[in-house]
């Protein structure tokens, strides 16, 4: 796991478990940083765990569905 970069890009391979604590703690700082809401990182972020959590079922447009998958990881079923 790890980043690179790529030119003017970085990318990394990192877990599913990881992404979505990032996206959690990202959407929590909305209030603190709201420029986030305005860059790309965010949004493509959200659309591809979105796309994770359609694999496995899950309507990413029902909130509560959602944040159960968000909290999710794969040593607990539910966020405590």
């Amino acid at each position: 796991m790890g980043f690179v970069r790529r030119g003017e890009a970085v990318t990394g391979a990192h877990t599913l478990e990881d992404l979505k604590l990032v996206y959690r703690a990202l959407h929590k700082g909305l209030p603190r940083f709201p420029e986030l809401m305005d860059g790309e990182f965010l949004m493509e972020l959200q659309d591809f765990l979105h796309e994770e959590a359609s694999k496995e079922g899950v309507d990413a447009t029902d909130h509560g569905q959602w944040d159960e998958w968000l909290a999710r990881t794969s040593t607990s079923e539910m966020r405590i």
